[in-house]
This record gives structure tokens, C-alpha cells and sequence, in this order.
């Protein structure tokens, strides 16, 4: 059984649905998420940034949630959720399985990194935090606008077909929706909505 450690709305998420859409049995672990459990030697044995996730599958143990992700999917998915590499939609599918993580997760990461570091020691502190927070934004935005243009005439990112690429992204856009509901394009919303509907997404959402 697929074993993973998890905080509520971290990146465990992706690996949570990815589960549920399969249909995979898997066990979740709650994991402490205060900064003195994360330091120590314990969590550090599972993942050495400590950080969440971790995914441990027999005696394997991984701590990269979009490497979880290939990783179920090569080994459990039977072929489900991802073209096959022959397939033209192939490069497709790669380019989007990873925005969702190297271009849109990564702006927004960085607003709660830089509200926790800046924010709240003094008047200085508090003026370049918003200002960085602000960019941090303005790039999610540019992000979540590309998005948009490409479901704006399909229902997922590969078109009629939902794929891991769409949990990837998913996950960003629910993070925006947290961080910066604001900067999400109006016409993104038909897609969230398809994406936040499938059971497998609310029982992620509520791990």
C-alpha cells in the first residue's frame, strides 16, 4: 500500500488525487507541520529539506510531489491518465504536468515564503514584502491567464480527456485561489469548476 505524509492543502494534494482517480488503495499520514517536528531527525530521515510530502511505497521513500506523481502513474496507472509517449499529445502533457509546478506553483510559494520572513517586523520590512508579494502575483497572474487561453474551447488541457497534467495544474490554481483569488481571470472558471466537482479532487482537498 501506497503510504503518504501529508499536511492539509500542501502539495500531498496531487498525490492524494492522483490516488482517488485511480481508484489505488494508499493511507494517509497526518504529518506535524510545526517548524520544530519538521527540524528534527525523525522527519529529516524522510525527507531532508523538511518539507511535505512524502510518499513511501514498501521500502521506497520519496519526498518530490510531481516525482510521486510520475511515479504512481508509471508504476500503478496501467496507462491511464497520461498519453502514451508515441502520442502526438505527448509533449503536451509533459509542458503542462510541469507548469503546474516549475512556472505557477513557484510565484505562489513564494508569497507565503515571503510573508512569513518579511512581514510584521517593522514598517521597512513590511513595505518590501507587499512589493515582492505583489510580483509574486503579477507572474501567477501571467500564468493563470495562459491557463485560461488554453481550455478557453476544451474541457482540460489535453482537451476532451482529463490527465495528470490537469492535477498538477489543479493544485496551483487552488493554491491561487487561496493566495490571490483576485488575479484569477474570470474565464478561468469554467475549468476550476470541472476540476474542484470530481469527487477525487474534494477528497484531496479535504485530507
Amino acid at each position: 500500500m501506497l503510504t503518504i505524509y501529508h499536511v492539509t492543502n500542501t502539495r500531498g494534494m496531487r498525490v492524494i488525487w492522483l490516488c482517488e482517480e485511480l481508484n489505488l488503495d494508499y493511507e494517509v499520514v497526518k504529518v506535524d507541520f510545526s517548524p520544530a517536528y519538521r527540524r528534527s531527525d525523525e522527519w529529516r530521515e524522510l525527507n531532508p529539506v523538511g518539507k511535505v510530502p512524502v510518499l513511501r511505497d514498501d521500502d521506497l521513500v520519496m519526498f518530490e510531489s510531481g516525482a510521486m506523481v510520475e511515479y504512481v502513474l508509471a508504476r500503478y496507472a496501467k496507462g491511464q491518465l497520461a498519453p502514451a509517449p508515441s502520442s502526438p499529445s505527448y509533449a503536451a502533457y509533459l509542458q503542462w504536468l510541469w507548469f503546474g509546478e516549475a512556472t505557477l506553483s513557484r510565484p505562489l510559494g513564494e508569497i507565503v515564503n515571503h510573508r512569513r520572513e518579511f512581514s510584521g517586523q517593522d514598517a521597512l520590512s513590511d513595505h518590501i514584502a507587499e512589493r515582492l508579494i505583489e510580483e509574486m502575483k503579477d507572474r501567477a497572474a501571467e500564468c493563470l491567464s495562459a491557463i485560461a487561453a488554453q481550455v478557453q474551447r476544451q474541457d482540460y488541457l489535453l482537451g476532451a480527456q482529463f490527465s495528470a497534467a490537469d492535477i498538477m495544474v489543479g493544485y496551483g490554481i487552488a493554491l491561487a485561489q487561496a493566495l490571490a483569488p483576485e488575479r484569477v481571470p474570470a474565464n478561468l472558471a469554467p475549468y476550476w469548476e470541472r476540476l474542484a466537482q470530481r469527487p477525487a479532487f474534494q477528497i484531496a482537498r479535504d485530507a
